[in-house]
Parts: C-alpha cells; structure tokens; sequence
C-alpha cells in the first residue's frame, strides 16, 4: 500500500510517498512562494495548493491507500461563513500579541491559572492571544470560523471541521486535563466552540473530497487522517514514543520533548505541556535557531560565502562573544516574547567568522538551559534522537554533543515529521499494530569530548551571566 504524506511547514510544502511493502519512500520539499513579505504570515489557500501540487507529483501514477496530514502548532485564522479565509494565518512565529501578553503577565496568578490549564504559557504564539488581539483590532469574532492552517487543510481536503487532540493542544484553548476546550478561555476570547473545530483524536480518518482528489489526481473517498503537529508527528516518526526517549531538533527553531503518560506541570511555569498522537509531551522549545545562523550569514557575508567557509575562518574559539539568540523573541525558558538578541562582550580583534561562531554557540546554550529545566522536571533520559538542519554542519553538531555531555542518535531519515504521519498511518491501516513498535536504529551515534565539558561548562556559565542581566 501506498501511503502519501502531506505537511504544510512553516516555510515550504512537504510531501513523501511511502510504500508500506517495504518501507521504502520518496520525500519531495519546496520552499513556499507568492506569500507575504513578512514571513511570519502566509496565505491559507496558497499554502494548501502548494503542498497539494507537490503531493500530485509523488502520488502520479500510484495507487494511495491512505492520506496523512502534518503541520505545524499555534497557527491561527479566520474564516468567514462560506469557510473562506478573512485573515491571513498567523503563523507560531507571529508576535503581534506581545502587548496583549505583556500586560496579562502582570498578574502571576493568571499566568499559573491559564498554565496549569493549559500547559501554555500567556505568550504571543498562541493562537488564544492571537485571537485577543484580532478583538482587539476591531474584528467581531462571533462572525467567524476560528481555523488554523492545519485545519484548514483538513477542511478544504475533507469538508470536515475537525481538529486533533494534538494540534488542539498548542492553540491555547484547549484544557490539557480533559482534552476539551475550556470553557472560561472561550468567554474570555468571546467565542463558542461551535466556530471551533471539532476536537477529535488521532483514530479518526474522513474520506478525501472530490474536489480535493481532483488536485491529487487520485480516487475520491481515500481516508484522510487530519493534521497532526509536525512535532508530535517527529516523536512517533523517530521512534520516541516509548518513555524516556528525547527528541531534540535543532532546526528553523528548536524543540526539546520527552513522552509523558500524564501532563507534566512544574510548580513555576516554565517548560510546555502539549500532546503527540499517542500521549503528552513535555518540552521546551526556542525560537532562534538556524534562523539565526541564516540571519547572520545573509547579512555579513552572502549567498557567495559557504557555511563551511565561514566555518573554517574561525579565529577564536575561547574568547567568543556571547550572543543571545533572541531575533524573534524568545520562548523557552523565559517566555518573554518583546525580547531582543544581539551580541556582548565583543572585542576590537573579533572578526565576522568569531562573531558566526558566537551565534552557533549561543543558540545551543539557550538550548541547554532549556535542557537543565526540562530534566529538573522529568529527569534525564535514557535516549535523545538528534534531527534538524545542524546536521548538515558536523562542527556545529559536535560542539552541541560537547556541550550537553550525552550521546545524540542520528537516524537515517531527516524527514522524522513525515515518517511520523506514515506511521501513524500504518498503525490505523492494520499495517503495524501500534506505532510503539516503530523504533528505527541510529544511522550514527554522536559522542561528546569529556575533555571539552569544563570549557563549554564555563562559556555556559557567561552565557547566563549575559542572560540573567536582562541585556
């Protein structure tokens, strides 16, 4: 049977083919175009065509058995009536709401309240706080639908308004205790759950729409299995379901999560509390990562300058800047979404590739103290599956094996998100009978330098020097 897999991402459209005979597959990626100049929103029915184009590609020619949707947490929209999109979709990395948040975050015991509901922080990823500030901005929610692009994809391939427990659980909304919406926030937002889609859970499949077909050239009536979180979808597509596996992706932005059987909620708000197709999640997650390290190589050497190039230029790799990698404000752990980044303890003989460096290693430190907090919580795992575009430079992977002093298992397949909703497939398919029994081998293990942990261990210790100032 074939499998087609289909995620809409924050910057491109993702499809993979997925033979379930042999466990072979065929992943095709394309970067979105005829979006907005700001990236941090796009437009629904652009982005849903597109990654139906690019699912077309792969399913020509091939029978599908079954359809599987990914996306990604916290996006959020309005549609009108007739289901057509009134706003644009406010992507996770959207921080209009930040003044919204800022003044909820005076009242701490709000912000514990909303947490412990929740396993969200009042922060202006959400689309909860998203909504607050489109009333703000003079929209009469009670005249809308309250999407988001996953499921709007679901809508448009389906006809159906339904939303995952898993994708439910990043909007804000949804009381993680019950896994039902919560009915204060909704009064608070002004809306009722009737324009909200319908929650259900990662068993449901919906039989694809003739119209949808028509864009896939397949059979109408193909089940649909509705969006999943492309995180929740790497913890199964990595094999990480099990307790005590971690995975940690290091990507556009980067992500730390651990399967829980039960919402894990620290007394401080702090780490996350969403849900995979198969259980809880606790995590933590950053917004500046390779976005960062783009950011930077764009600006100070160009598309004419390789990273292995800027890597290979580095002079100083003791006296380092710190940089602290809060471009598009910052997450985990702090949650304070009006922070900025930028570079201290810069010297006179610091050059470019020194400054590049600095970037790398500072995106990794936010990661580690985010690290330190989540094991506080959950303890430290007995395995972490390493993925994300840091791969791609083995320095940059070697010095984050170095600094958090523990194995990263690499596996075969960087495309974890993908894999998740194939497998997630197989398993409602009769294919597989639980996707705890998908748990691919490592391709390679990275190994951490002991000699190196005093080094990074006191870099990390100016690095929240730096932080902890407020700077």
């Amino acid at each position: 049977m074939y499998i087609l897999v289909l995620e809409a991402s924050t910057t491109s459209a993702k499809a993979m083919l997925y033979d379930t005979s042999d466990g072979s597959f065929e992943v095709k990626v394309r970067a979105y175009t005829g979006n907005y100049e700001d990236v941090t929103i796009h437009k629904a029915e652009n982005v849903y065509q597109q990654m139906m184009a690019l699912g077309s590609e792969l399913a020509e020619g091939k029978e599908i058995g079954m359809i599987s949707l990914g996306g990604t947490w916290h996006s959020l929209m309005l549609c009108d009536k007739n289901m057509e999109p009134a706003t644009p979709v406010y992507l996770w990395s959207y921080t209009g709401a930040a003044e919204v948040c800022k003044e909820l975050r005076q009242d701490p015991d709000y912000v514990k309240n909303y947490y412990n509901k929740t396993g969200c922080m009042v922060n202006a990823i959400y689309p909860f706080f998203k909504l607050l500030l489109l009333k703000k901005r003079g929209y009469d929610l009670k005249d809308y639908y309250v999407m988001g692009q996953g499921t709007y994809n679901n809508y448009r391939m389906t006809g159906r308004r339904v939303i995952t427990e898993c994708l439910a659980s990043g909007t804000g909304l949804l009381n993680t205790h019950t896994k039902k919406y919560d009915p204060e926030i909704l009064a608070a937002a002004g809306i009722t759950e009737a324009q909200l889609s319908e929650v259900v859970d990662y068993t449901h499949t919906y039989p694809l729409t003739e119209d949808a077909a028509k864009l896939l050239g397949v059979k109408a009536g193909i089940p649909v299995v509705p969006t999943s979180s492309d995180g929740g979808l790497n913890q199964v597509g990595v094999g990480a379901v099990a307790e005590g596996v971690m995975t940690f992706s290091v990507g556009t932005s980067g992500a730390i999560r651990l399967t829980t059987p039960k919402p894990i909620l620290p007394e401080e708000p702090s780490t996350w509390c969403y849900m995979s197709p198969k259980a809880w999640l606790s995590g933590a997650a950053t917004n500046g990562c390779c976005n960062c390290i783009d950011w930077f190589k764009d600006r100070m050497f160009g598309p004419d300058v390789s990273y292995g190039d800027i890597e290979r230029g580095i002079e100083d790799r003791t006296t380092t800047p710190v940089f602290l990698p809060f471009l598009f404000g910052e997450r985990c752990p702090g949650w304070n979404d009006e922070r900025t980044g930028g570079f201290l303890e810069v010297r006179p003989y610091h050059k470019p590739n020194d400054l590049y460096r600095a970037v790398q290693e500072g995106v990794l430190f936010n990661l580690y103290h985010c690290y330190k907090m989540l094991t506080k919580v959950n303890g430290v795992p007995k395995r972490i599956k390493f993925s994300g575009g840091i791969l791609h430079s083995e320095e940059w992977t070697q010095m984050c094996a170095d600094i958090f002093q523990t194995d990263l298992e690499v596996d075969n397949n960087e495309h974890g998100s993908l894999l998740g909703g194939a497998v997630l497939a197989m398993e409602l398919a009769g294919v597989i009978t639980d996707v705890r029994d998908f748990d691919p081998a490592p391709a390679k293990i990275i190994h951490p330098n002991p000699e190196k942990a005093k080094f990074y261990e006191k870099k990390f210790e100016r690095y929240l020097r730096c932080y902890e100032s407020g700077c």
